[in-house]
This record gives C-alpha cells, structure tokens and sequence, in this order.
C-alpha cells in the first residue's frame, strides 16, 4: 500500500500494522511446526521424511491454541509494558515543567498551536545527540530527548526535532516501529534460544528409540529422513528469525522524509530542520541500545553493510530534500563545542567551523576559537 501524502501515510502505516500482527502469528506457528519435527525425531530417528512432516502436522494442531494465546500474550505484554521496557533500556525519565521549563514549553506550544495531545515528556542522561518517540495510543505516547540535544541545539533546532517526533505519532509510524519491534523480539528470542540448545548440545539423531515392527523399519531409511527433516526444521527457524529482521526493513525510509517535512510544517522554519540535522549527524548513537530504540530516533548512526539495511535516509540526503522542496539552507558540517579535544589532547586539530548561522554551542572557545 503506497503512501503519497501524510493521510495515505497514517492510513498506509494502519494496514501495515495489521499485516505485521498476521505475520507474527506466522512466525509463532513456522517456529513451533520446526520444533516438532526437531522433537519427532529425538523421539524416533529411524522414520522417512514424510512420517515426520505428517507427525509435525498434528502437533502443530495440537499446539495451535497455545501458541496463538502464547503469541496474543506476548503483545499485550507489549502493549502495556513496553515503554517501560524501552525506558529501562535507555534510563528515560518522565520530567515536568518545573524540571525542565525550557524543553516542556517548547512541546507544549507545538501541541497547542496544531491540537496535538500533548505526550508524555521524558530525558534521558547522555551526551548523545537524539531523540525518540513512542507509545500505541494517546496515554502512552512519550516523547524522549538527550540532555546532550537539549545543551547542543538553540530552541528552534529543539522545536524542530520535537514537530519531527510529533509528525511521527501523528503518522502511526511509532506504533509501527513498537508492533515491528514485538515481531523480531518474539522470533529473535525463540529462534536465538533453539540455536543454542541445537548447537551446544550433543543431539544424536540416530539412535532414536522404535517400537514399530521390524519390516515397517526395514522400508525407512536408516536415519536418512531425519537428516532431511533436522535441515529442514532449522532451515525453516532461520527463515522466520530472517523475516522477523526484514520486518524492521517493512518500515519505508520515507517516513523520515515525511516526518521532516511535518516538522517544517509545524515550524514554518526549514532552516532550523536542517541546522538540527547538521548537528545530530554522526553525534547520536545512544550508548546500550539496542537497534530497536536506534531504528526510532530522529538519526540512527549504525548505517549496516553498505547502507542496504540502514533504517533512516543519511544526513546529507534528508538535509538535500529540505533544501530542494522547502526552500533551506545547508550551513554543511557543524563543529560542536564537544568536538573540541581537551588541551595538550593527542586527537589533533579540532574540525573547522562551519559556514551559516550557528547557535552558542557551535562556536569552539579557548585557545581555538579566533584570535
């Protein structure tokens, strides 16, 4: 379902969502259709292939209704409980106004000048440059920034992250990102746990128990079934815990595109887009996330091999589309005040500032700064 605007996109995002919560329950059902044939053969290896898939059939019938409970469990567990997950996770905290009057007031106007909810409000204590947003309904939208963003960037490079994070919960894209990170955590954790109990134990296929007659054994192949069926089983746990990955590649770049440009539509101010880009660029890798909490911040620095699995668009061509479709202005690299290495520091020369208008903590100080 292509998205062409920002209601098609909520709407795209919607259809997804379903199709994302079917293929969990596919998944939960190809991993535990690859468990009993595992567990056909350690009960009887001297069977042929098609009395094993047969064998696995019934068990996964009679598995069914657990499996569909174990998998409806697991997303209301999810539901309810993962923004604490993703909190412990990143040690976000819920903060007020009176904590934090600057970056509270900031979210707030946005909200009030767009009839926004206003969301849940958290920091979280890192010298990274990021932001995430998250929730799967109006109580349990949050958004949360690094006390790193809220020293680095001037209030409209903030204002400007914050209508990015706004247009991603009004888009659907972070019940997306929670219902894609329930997906390939629920198959990642079955299919990581079969691995190493497959790999670190000393299973024996060929020695299974029989109790069926002497001729009915003698029409099976001595052990050749099972071989077959073991490589199938774990042929088949590796394609789902491959899928339950690729899900997270379901999740089209473009909502980054978009989320930038409903920023500047909240903002009325490209420039302050683009300089907040400049910024976070390469500055925002959260120490002890996992790729999940990485795949819903505004940058997310771990590109994979060769850009083909990286998650959001580069810097540079998001700072490209701005220019080109909203009329800003690309002041190029910005060097950060925490770029400046220590004095008598081994690191070498600091980065040249950039060119463009630049905000207090962009301009480096002591012995570099101009004479």
């Amino acid at each position: 379902m292509a998205a062409y605007g920002l209601y098609t996109q909520i709407a795209s995002n919607k259809f997804r969502s379903t199709l994302l919560l079917a293929g969990l329950f596919v998944l939960i059902y190809v991993m535990v259709f690859a468990g009993a044939l595992i567990a056909e053969v350690v009960i009887d290896s001297g069977g042929p292939a098609d009395y094993y898939l047969a064998a696995a059939a019934r068990d996964l019938i009679k598995a069914f209704p657990f499996a569909t409970i174990g998998a409806a469990l697991w997303i209301a567990i999810a539901y309810f409980f993962h923004q604490n997950i993703i909190d412990a996770v990143t040690g976000g905290e819920e903060v007020t106004r009176q904590q934090a009057p600057r970056l509270y007031n900031l979210l707030e106007n946005l909200c009030i000048s767009r009839g926004i909810a206003m969301p849940k409000l958290k920091l979280m204590d890192t010298d990274a440059l990021n932001a995430f947003a998250t929730g799967l309904n109006r109580r349990q939208y949050s958004v949360t920034v690094t006390t790193g963003l809220l020293q680095a960037l001037d209030d409209a490079e903030i204002e400007a992250v914050l209508g990015h994070e706004l247009t991603h919960i009004r888009n659907g894209d972070v019940q997306l990102m929670v219902i894609a990170v329930v997906i390939a955590g629920v198959v990642g954790f079955f299919a990581e746990l079969f691995f190493r109990s497959f790999f670190y134990s000393n299973w024996n296929f060929g020695g299974g128990r029989s109790s069926r007659s002497s001729s009915d054994s003698d029409s099976r192949s001595s052990g050749g079934g099972a071989v077959v069926v073991v490589i199938l089983a774990v042929a088949l746990i590796a394609i789902a815990w491959a899928l339950s990955l690729v899900v997270r590649l379901a999740l089209s770049r473009s909502r980054e595109y978009l989320a930038d440009a409903g920023s500047v539509e909240l903002t009325k101010n490209p420039d302050a887009m683009i300089s907040a880009l400049r910024k976070i660029e390469n500055r925002g890798e959260l120490p002890g996330a996992t790729s999940a909490v990485m795949e819903m911040c505004v940058d997310n620095p771990r590109e994979g091999f060769a850009d083909l699995f990286a998650t959001h668009p580069s810097v540079p061509s998001r700072v490209a589309a701005l220019v080109k479709y909203a009329g800003g202005r690309d002041p190029g690299l910005i060097a950060l005040l925490s770029d400046v290495p220590p004095a008598g520091g081994q690191n070498g020369p600091p980065p040249p500032a950039s060119s463009g208008t630049q905000g207090p903590w962009t301009t480096p100080a002591g012995p570099w700064g101009p004479r």
